[in-house]
């Protein structure tokens, strides 16, 4: 390369590319490691991966004729593979022409589509070899192809220049290869531990602007046939777009259930109510528990209506504020260290069940009630469950018809119960790796014991647990079936009722769309901050963003660490995290307050609104809203 471009003479290069790409077998020749390897094994493709990045990092420095020989020679191999039948060598042609970064210019898309066609059309097994060598691939390679893929999807949808494309009609199928082929990767970065790149970089924004709910019916009707819908692919649709999905599917059965409860006052010649349409809560400060779990229970046919709250005994409509209230003193005494209902973990800053038993489990119910109203309703609940408390919400998806089906229950590992008790997981990680005798040096057995209202009860991990002492042989056992017993059978009812209370408001086929983090970010926010998409969205009451005071707020709150960004969002909105829809969604108020400058700031935190007095200079303002929001307790409820 050096030397051609220093002489100008290109000939050399130009064999060795037009000679590389002609067909390919010659792409196999090219890019092998020992042309002696054998194609026996699904973790070593036998392809020189640094020989590809080079060749190819070259190529875009060459002159256009050398480029256009390349995609000739694609096409012409492309021509012979789609006649012929294939060998397994071409497997490798396959993953090394997805590389070929010419392929992110959109004069090439053709060429491209018909790449992605014939390895979407490859043989389940064939898929399987590609995922496996796909994960080999480098983090930033990795990265592009993906990044690669996302691209066309786009550009397809909506072009900049349609003219540069053949009509939509006629080519369907560009789309669905395209889709098929991410799928791979998507499963390869699955498969990889830890993964390649984040869940997230799979998702494709263009996608939220599509009618997404003609996608979501299309998925139901059809299912996983052969008519395409991005429903099927649900890695590639954004949070933000299947909370649009989860959230209209809900209004749809809403207003299905109301038009019935409408048609039914009509034909008995009732006067219709339009609190029909509404879940109406009235309960009492006082029995806030016990009067909220009557009146779910009393309304479960309205779970999926939009929430409207009422404080018995206090005038006011519900504008949002007063449901947000119901939620924050809601969770703030269920989850009380004192109701007992739910242990927290200082290690791992999460709740966990309490395994206790009892003849009642409903306030578990009312739990997964609330989480399932606030999504619906597009309140962001200050809960802390470990990540493994959404797996379990998703097993199964969906409520199982069969009522002797067991749910909540998933495979569990060390790696879950890390999440929410380090020190025990530690303790088990140690026994497993333990030289010496276990069973003489730790005379452990089958069996566990726990604590429950101050007496220690135990509890056999299998039959006879207590008799069968723990070796260097079953250890790992030992393991495994203690991490289930505590994950899994030790709350099982606790969790089947908090389950079924989650699903009694979400119970759509949208859930099977969702990964458990997608079920958390839902339920709590996103840990995200972005301190200026907040200033750029914040609205003001007897302010002007110029002011002197706003700008020292600013000033002061983008120099801010992280942790006191998040005790001022705490302390501002009753959580630290942010709604789906990002910082816009806050609907963040900052008023002027006409108390004294020797006044701390105070939050309105079912109306996330800020009241700050109007601080003569930047230093007052920084201690006083320090001194605020660190010193904040509970909710900070005004």
């Amino acid at each position: 390369m050096e030397k051609a471009k220093s002489s100008g003479d290109w000939k050399a290069v130009h064999d060795f590319y037009t000679t590389s790409f002609d067909s390919f077998l010659e792409i196999n020749a090219a890019f092998k490691k020992d042309a002696n390897f054998p194609f026996n094994t699904i973790e070593d493709s036998g392809i020189n991966a640094k020989f590809v990045n080079v060749v190819y990092d070259a190529l875009l420095n060459t002159p256009q004729d050398v480029q256009k020989s390349v995609l000739k020679g694609i096409i012409n191999g492309l021509l012979q593979e789609w006649k012929g039948p294939r060998t397994k060598d071409d497997l490798r042609a396959y993953c090394i022409l997805l590389q070929n970064p010419q392929f992110s210019n959109t004069s090439t898309y053709v060429i491209y589509a018909h790449l992605l066609r014939q390895i979407a059309a490859l043989t389940e097994a064939d898929h399987h070899f590609l995922v496996h060598w796909s994960k080999k691939i480098s983090q930033k390679r990795f990265k592009q192809l993906v990044d690669r893929l996302l691209q066309f999807i786009s550009l397809r949808l909506f072009p900049a220049k349609p003219e540069e494309f053949p009509p939509m009609m006629k080519c369907t199928w560009w789309i669905p290869s395209a889709t098929k082929v991410l799928a791979l990767f998507n499963a390869a970065n699955s498969l990889s531990s830890p993964p390649v790149i984040s869940y997230t970089d799979f998702y494709n924004s263009t996608l939220d602007h599509i009618d997404l709910m003609e996608e979501y019916h299309n998925w139901q009707c059809y299912g996983n046939s052969h008519r395409f819908s991005f429903c099927q692919y649900p890695f590639i649709i954004s949070i933000a777009a299947k909370k649009v999905i989860i959230q209209r599917d809900s209004e749809q059965q809403m207003i299905s259930i109301a038009r019935q409860s409408l048609v039914d006052k009509v034909s008995r010649r009732q006067k219709p109510d339009m609190n029909m349409l509404f879940l109406n809560v009235k309960v009492r400060r006082t029995h806030l528990v016990s009067d909220s779990l009557d009146e779910l229970a009393r309304k479960r046919a309205d779970l999926k209506k939009k929430l409207k709250v009422t404080f018995v005994g206090e005038a006011g409509l519900d504008m949002g504020g007063l449901t947000k209230e119901w939620f924050l003193l809601l969770i703030r005494q269920i989850f009380h260290p004192d109701y007992g209902m739910f242990t927290y973990h200082k290690d791992s800053h999460c709740h966990w069940f309490s395994s206790f038993k009892c003849d009642n489990y409903s306030e578990f119910r009312l739990v997964g009630a609330l989480m399932g109203l606030a999504v619906y309703n597009s309140i962001t609940l200050d809960i802390r469950f470990p990540p493994c408390c959404y797996k379990k919400l998703l097993s199964p998806p969906v409520v199982p018809c069969d009522h002797n089906t067991l749910v909540g229950i998933c495979d569990v590992a060390l790696e879950d119960l890390v999440q929410i008790m380090p020190e025990l997981a530690h303790g088990l990680t140690e026994l497993l790796a333990y030289e010496g005798n276990v069973e003489e040096d730790f005379y452990s057995t089958f069996q566990v014991f726990q604590e429950e209202f101050g007496v220690i009860k135990s509890y056999n991990l299998k039959a006879n647990g207590d008799k069968i002492p723990v070796t260097n042989q079953n250890r790992k056992e030992y393991v495994q079936l203690y991490v289930d017993f505590l994950l899994n059978k030790s709350i099982y009812k606790q969790f089947a009722a908090f389950y079924y209370g989650f699903h009694s408001v979400c119970a759509s086929y949208a859930l099977l769309l969702l990964r458990p983090e997608e079920v958390e970010i839902l339920v709590c926010g996103s840990p995200e901050l972005d301190m200026s998409a907040l200033q750029r969205s914040t609205q003001y009451e007897g302010y002007q963003k110029t002011d002197l005071t706003i700008r020292y707020f600013w000033d002061v709150v983008l120099g801010f660490s992280l942790d006191l960004q998040k005790k001022l969002l705490h302390f501002a909105t009753g959580s630290d995290r942010v709604p789906v829809g990002g910082m816009a969604d806050l609907n963040f108020k900052i008023s002027k307050s006409e108390t004294s400058t020797n006044w701390l700031p105070v939050a309105h935190t079912c109306f996330n609104q800020l009241c700050l007095p109007p601080y003569k200079n930047k230093k007052e303002l920084k201690q006083k809203l320090i001194i605020g929001i660190s010193n904040a307790e509970g909710f900070g409820l005004e």
